[in-house]
C-alpha cells in the first residue's frame, strides 16, 4: 500500500499528513530479519505498508521468546515510545517480506505540536486502544500456556497409569489368539491389539500437542490401504451408532507421512462427524483422489453443520461448541498434523445440512 493510504497517516489533517510522508524513511526487511530487539532505545514509530511482523517478548525463564501479537499491512508498532520514551518492550521480527515506513519520534512530536487538539486526542485514543489489544493478547497467551501445561501433566499421568492395564489386555489378546486359531478369533484379537495401541497413540498425540511437539516418523503411505484399514478399525464403532460410512479411493495415491498421525486426523474428524449426525439418517463419506500434485481427501457428512459462531476459529485450541465433555483440542491437533506434513486443510459447512473437510497432502510421484 502507499504511505499516504496508511490509516495512521489518515488520522492527520492533509498538511500534517504530507509532512509525515516527506520525513518517513521506507525500509524493507526479509524474514527472519530483526527490526529491533527488546531493550533497544526507542526512537521511531513503524508503519507496516506490506507484509507482516511478529512481536515477541522474552519469557520469564529468559531463555526463549513468546510471540504476543502480529502486525500486518496497515498496522503499526513501536508507538509506546512516543509517550514514555522507555526502552523497547519487545522484539520485532519480519515474518514475511515486509516494507515499513520509519518515522522518528522527534519529528512526530513537532508535527503534533501544530496539530488540532481533537486530532491529537484521537491519535492518543488509538494508541491506548492498541496497547489494550496487545495486553489482552499477551494475557491470552499466558492463559493458553497454563492450560496446555495442565493438559500435558494430566495426559502424562493417564499414559503412565494406563500402560499396565493396556499391557495386560495385549497379553490376554495374545493368549486368546494362541488358544483359538480360527480366522474370526484371530481377526478379533488383532483388532483388540490395534485398538489398544491406537488409544496409547491418541493420548501421546495430545501430550505432544500440549508440548508443542509434532515430530513425524514418515514413510511412504498408500492412501487406499490406510483408508481401508481405518474403516476396518472403526467398523464396530460405526455399527453401534447406526451411521452409514462409505469410503472410495483412487488407486495409486502415495504420500510421505506418519501413518499414525494421519489416522489421528481421520479419527478426530470421524468423531466430530458422528456427534453432529442424526444416528438414523447419518451418512459419512470419505473420498481420496489425485488433484494436480496433491492427494485430496474429502471428508463429508450430512449432519448439523459447524455453528457459525466458531467457524472462523475452528482450528484454534480450546474452541468448542455444545459438545459433551469436549475441550476443543481435536481440530487444533488436526490442523497441526496437516501443517507438519506440508499439507493444507479447509472446510465448507452449512448449518443444518452438513460439513465437508478438504485435506491436501503432497503426492509422491
Amino acid at each position: 500500500m502507499k504511505l499516504e493510504e496508511h490509516k495512521f497517516i489518515r488520522y492527520f489533517e492533509p498538511e500534517q499528513a504530507a509532512q509525515i510522508s516527506q520525513i518517513a524513511i521506507i525500509k524493507k526487511f526479509s524474514p527472519p530479519e530483526m527490526i529491533f530487539e527488546e531493550g533497544d532505545d526507542s526512537d521511531a514509530l513503524f508503519l507496516v505498508l506490506e507484509g507482516e511482523v511478529k512481536v515477541s517478548k522474552k519469557s520469564s525463564e529468559g531463555n526463549n521468546y513468546v510471540v504476543i501479537t502480529s502486525v500486518e499491512s496497515n498496522g503499526y508498532f513501536g508507538e509506546l515510545g512516543i509517550i514514555d520514551k522507555q526502552p523497547r518492550s519487545g522484539r520485532v521480527v519480519a515474518f514475511k517480506e515486509t516494507t515499513v515506513a520509519k518515522i522518528y519520534y522527534d519529528s512526530i512530536i513537532d508535527i503534533l505540536a501544530n496539530t488540532k487538539g481533537d486530532v491529537v486526542l484521537k491519535i492518543l485514543s488509538i494508541l491506548s486502544q492498541r496497547l489494550r489489544t496487545v495486553t489482552t493478547e499477551y494475557v491470552n497467551q499466558l492463559a493458553y500456556k497454563e492450560k496446555m501445561a495442565l493438559i500435558g501433566e494430566m495426559v502424562n499421568t493417564i499414559i503412565h497409569d494406563f500402560r499396565s492395564p493396556f499391557t495386560g489386555i495385549q497379553l490376554s489378546s495374545s493368549m486368546l489368539k494362541e488358544l483359538h486359531p480360527d480366522q474370526e478369533s484371530q481377526e478379533w484379537c488383532d483388532l483388540i491389539s490395534m485398538q489398544v495401541q491406537r488409544m496409547l497413540n491418541m493420548a501421546e498425540e495430545v501430550l505432544a500437542f500440549s508440548q508443542g511437539n509434532t515430530k513425524l516418523f514418515s514413510q511412504q503411505v498408500d492412501i487406499a490401504k490406510l483408508l481401508q484399514n481405518f474403516k476396518k478399525l472403526n467398523q464396530v464403532y460405526i455399527d453401534s451408532t447406526f451411521v452409514e460410512l462409505t469410503v472410495s479411493v483412487e488407486e495409486g495415491l502415495i504420500i510421505n507421512a506418519d501413518e499414525n498421525k494421519i489416522n489421528r486426523v481421520l479419527q478426530n474428524l470421524l468423531a466430530n462427524a458422528v456427534e453432529a449426525l442424526n444416528q438414523y439418517e447419518g451418512k459419512i463419506e470419505i473420498k481420496a483422489q489425485r488433484k494436480d500434485k496433491w492427494v485430496e481427501i474429502i471428508f463429508s457428512d450430512n449432519g448439523a453443520g459447524i455453528p457459525e459462531e466458531i467457524q472462523k476459529n475452528l482450528f484454534e485450541a480450546f474452541v468448542s461448541y455444545g459438545k459433551q465433555g469436549g475441550i476443543g483440542l481435536g481440530t487444533a491437533i488436526v490442523k497441526t498434523i496437516v501443517d507438519a506434513h506440508g499439507g493444507d486443510i479447509f472446510f465448507e459447512s452449512t448449518p443444518g445440512k452438513g460439513t465437508t473437510f478438504y485435506l491436501h497432502f503432497p503426492l509422491v510421484v
